[in-house]
């Protein structure tokens, strides 16, 4: 079954307007969630759009404007690393979701997700496991949270050069640990509640 047609298959219950929500950076140890909603016309189908995960850069920054200019709505959120630290990952993934979805002007009538389960929603939804290699709708949205985030990792790149945020986009990297270990996490970018930040905070207050 295509992308398109499991889809279709949700529509044939009634359920003309999906959103299709993802959510891009639960497993960095620094910089925001992404979270991403995405609306798209009922006979719209291109079979470019996968998972973002199979993706190259160039082909996410030029699908991501492809959804862009045929999505009936589409809301992109992000959620901040001391939110992430104060009600967990988890919590907050849900919360990104959830503003995304509400973020929302046009008509919609069933929600599909990436595995995260939803409340109170006014309508219907479907927590599918690797959604976004599954559905049209979910794989858009992944889409769109991502790049969304890497653009927002390369902007504090610039700001924070030692890191390598333009190649690691906040993960766990060898260099990306590395610098934790020399320079320390920063305030309001970097998770304290993930652990490798602890220990390089534990590391530098000791030094002090």
């Amino acid at each position: 079954m295509t992308y398109f047609e499991f889809d279709n298959d949700v529509r044939k219950h009634g359920h003309l307007y999906l959103v299709g929500v993802d959510e891009a950076g639960r497993g960095p140890l620094a910089g925001p969630v992404f979270a991403a909603a995405v609306i798209l016309p009922p006979f719209f189908n291109d079979e470019r759009i996968i998972d973002s995960k199979q993706l190259t850069p160039a082909e996410l920054l030029a699908l991501s404007d492809v959804i862009k200019e045929n999505a009936l709505d589409y809301k992109i959120v992000s959620v901040d690393a001391p939110t992430i630290d104060q009600v967990n990952i988890y919590q907050a993934t849900i919360l990104a979701m959830q503003k995304a979805i509400s973020g929302l002007k046009h008509e919609f009538h069933f929600v599909l997700t990436d595995a995260m389960p939803l409340s109170n929603l006014e309508v219907g939804h479907e927590a599918i496991i690797q959604g976004d290699a599954t559905s049209l709708s979910v794989a858009a949205a992944s889409i769109l949270a991502k790049v969304a985030r890497d653009a927002y990792m390369d902007k504090l790149a610039k700001l924070y050069p030692q890191y390598d945020f333009e190649n690691n986009k906040g993960y766990p990297t060898r260099k990306h640990l590395r610098a934790l270990e020399i320079y320390g996490p920063v305030k309001d970018v970097h998770r304290y509640s993930y652990k490798p930040v602890q220990d390089a905070l534990n590391k530098q207050i000791k030094l002090f």
